[in-house]
């Protein structure tokens, strides 16, 4: 349980070769924003087969939903990191791109696992054929829509986004959403929005919709500028009245409140992947920084022997072991479907708050040279902030987990 599979070391040994000959040179231009990363997404995808390997588990879920031998509510569909062999090799994938470029990893876990799981798992086999396949496969790209500009942690409470019913039937939806990964390239938008029919707010259900770039009334702003994760392009999204049938209505029904629930479970896919991107951070700190302290010279001798500096290097040593085992059970978790709701969300703030920690340890380390950004360290420390922000915050993740596990009623 504690120790790679040789399959996931080598898929994570051609992984790390591919970013360091193919992504890595590109880092400059995709954190200035002059290169968009979906190409070099799609290529990866073709050129290590993920493509045809989870095309296989979708063709295989749509088949099942046509012939009628799988309940589409009660059966998630097939798991995309199964798919590639085991749900380690995935968090592996994640990790060894964390090392080079987080917001490049962070892109493609949205685009492949949290976008177009949502559509293989959720999704009618018409929809999964015409939107999921070519997501989960890397030909198409695709956005998770969720957050606003006056709803983040209060993301149902304060959704101001709505589909109102039309007379002859379909929707018309209108609102905006906001710190959208993928969405200045995204093909397809999975946009979560309240049910109006003229009810208050807060009795309103929510449902999630398949909304296609181009659509009349579909607008991307421009690539935001970050602090970090600059090569992961985000944007606002907005929605002027699209017209939209039922079978852009995620699953072909309203499922009213329980829309809640699958955001919840998507909420939860994306932040176990949280720990994988800290784990691919803290390892590449920890590896710069061992190699740093037996080479660098001062006073005579390396620094490495120096007790202020070795007890750096045991705390970078222990987060990452901690990090690494954290993802080892979360894959364990998956491989045999166990819930664990308050792990998912206590560990994802864990992995976050570590990974923050030992850049900036790695930067002290490393001094000046630390902070320029030859090194690529500096970058880590910008990027690895986000994780204490996406997929909920730190504070939000460590109450959801405490009150699951006291059994407090979760507002909304």
């Amino acid at each position: 349980m504690f120790q790679l599979d040789e399959q996931s070391q080598m898929v994570g040994q051609v992984i790390r070769q591919w970013c360091q000959s193919t992504l890595a040179p590109a880092i400059p231009e995709l954190e200035a924003g002059t290169l968009m990363p979906f190409d070099l997404m799609k290529k990866m995808a073709k050129t290590f087969g993920f493509d045809a390997m989870l095309g296989g588990a979708v063709k295989k879920r749509i088949a099942k939903l046509r012939s009628g031998d799988v309940n589409p509510d009660e059966d998630g569909g097939e798991k995309i990191g199964k798919a590639m062999g085991n749900p380690m090799m995935m968090h592996v994938v994640v990790k060894e791109l964390s090392r080079v470029s987080p917001g490049f990893a962070m892109g493609f876990g949205v685009s492949v696992g949290l976008v177009g799981g949502a559509l293989v798992s959720k999704g009618t086999a018409d929809q999964i054929e015409k939107y999921g396949l070519p997501i989960s496969t890397m030909q198409q790209i695709g956005s998770w829509c969720l957050t606003e500009p006056n709803a983040g942690s209060d993301a149902f409470g304060s959704m101001r986004t709505t589909a109102r019913p039309l007379e002859g039937g379909g929707y018309a939806l209108t609102g905006s959403k906001t710190f959208i990964t993928n969405g200045p390239g995204a093909d397809v938008f999975l946009v979560y929005a309240k049910i109006d029919r003229g009810e208050p707010p807060a009795g309103q259900g929510v449902a999630t919709f398949i909304v296609e770039r181009g659509m009349p009334g579909v607008t991307v702003g421009p690539p935001f500028k970050k602090m970090g994760m600059r090569d992961s392009p985000t944007s606002e999204v907005f929605f002027d009245d699209v017209k939209l049938g039922v079978e852009h209505l995620l699953g072909g029904k309203e499922k009213g409140s329980a829309g809640r629930s699958d955001t919840k479970e998507s909420l939860g896919n994306e932040r176990s992947g949280v720990p994988s991107m800290a784990w691919g951070i803290i390892e590449r700190c920890y590896d710069a920084s061992l190699q740093y302290v037996r080479d660098r010279k001062q006073f005579g001798r390396a620094i490495g022997e120096f007790q202020a500096v070795q007890l750096k290097i045991t705390d970078l040593f222990l987060k990452l072991r901690t990090v690494e085992n954290i993802v080892f059970r979360l894959a364990w978790m998956q491989q045999n479907n166990v819930k664990d709701v308050p792990y998912i969300n206590a560990s994802k703030a864990m992995a976050a708050q570590l990974a923050v920690d030992a850049a900036l340890i790695a930067i002290q380390i490393h001094g000046g040279y630390g902070y320029m950004e030859e090194l690529g360290i500096e970058k880590l420390a910008r990027d690895s902030k986000l994780l204490e922000l996406g997929a909920g915050t730190t504070d939000i993740n460590l109450l959801a987990a405490a009150r699951q596990l006291i059994g407090v009623t979760e507002r909304e």
